[in-house]
């Protein structure tokens, strides 16, 4: 990707992620990117076609951070406990590579889209379907039963979604915290 397109990438996605994406216009990415409207229309064709860059350039980001995290940790109980830690350091401005927190960037857009445009809302939603199979390989190294592994995959997933709300809507910067422990508790009982 040469420089230029990146650029236009990176401030869409800083612009849309810190004032939502129906409120921020062409022009101002132009001014932001410093680009002619030209080179913008040269490398997307539409805003919907940025804003589905921009979903692709989070998720890498987002993914190469998160599997760093829980790759330092041992497979298993350990990484699932490492990935609170790791949500812990995002929400109060620890996690350098993710920026300030300002809540899930697949969240936000689906709140400002639904399923209104499917190629937006499809993105969204592989996004935390990547998320998802990372937490299921973590989980199928330590639990066998079908029935058992589904339900805790899903309410691992519950929890982090739960911790990245309340940590934008309600304030709470020990969301991951709390969860973190939660999820602990949960482990240390399972049967």
């Amino acid at each position: 990707m040469n420089s230029k397109k990146r650029s236009i990438i990176e401030s869409a996605f800083k612009l849309f992620y810190n004032k939502g994406i129906h409120a921020v216009g062409i022009n101002e990415i132009i001014k932001t990117a410093n680009v002619a409207k030209k080179t913008l229309y040269n490398h997307f064709e539409s805003k919907d076609e940025l804003i589905l860059a921009t979903l692709e350039y989070r998720d890498q980001l987002y993914m190469s951070w998160l599997t760093e995290s829980l790759d330092k940790a041992e497979l298993g109980k350990d990484a699932l406990l490492v990935l609170f830690e790791a949500l812990d350091d995002w929400l109060n401005g620890r996690a350098k590579a993710l920026g300030p927190f300002k809540g899930c960037y697949f969240i936000n857009t689906c709140a400002e889209y639904g399923d209104v445009n499917k190629q937006i809302y499809l993105a969204c939603k592989e996004h935390k379907d990547n998320i998802k199979a990372l937490i299921q390989v973590h989980v199928d190294s330590f639990e066998a039963n079908a029935q058992k592994n589904a339900l805790l995959v899903e309410t691992i997933c519950l929890l982090k979604e739960g911790v990245i709300t309340t940590a934008l809507v309600q304030k709470e910067s020990t969301s991951a915290q709390n969860a973190g422990a939660c999820l602990e508790n949960l482990l240390r009982f399972k049967r």
